[in-house]
């Protein structure tokens, strides 16, 4: 997992893994989330990339256009 670089430097987003049709963000407080192109349409899911590459304001995109449109959460690694 890449580690998110945000440019204004605010926000929840600790990394993120994209790959063909998917993006997985992990948030700072370790919760995971994998949107698809099913999930959330393959326009957002490549946009979602690209701001996930250069730091631009992917959680206001997230927030504003996709927001719980996720194929599924994944268990926070070590917590119950």
């Amino acid at each position: 997992m890449k580690r998110y670089r945000d440019k204004n430097g605010n926000t929840s987003i600790a990394g993120y893994q994209a790959g063909i049709g998917y993006i997985r963000i992990r948030f700072s407080d370790g919760a995971q989330y994998v949107y698809t192109w099913r999930s959330a349409g393959a326009l957002n899911i490549e946009r979602m990339k690209w701001l996930a590459l250069t730091g631009d304001d992917l959680m206001g995109y997230i927030e504003t256009f996709v927001q719980d449109r996720y194929a599924r959460k994944e268990a926070v690694a070590g917590r119950r």
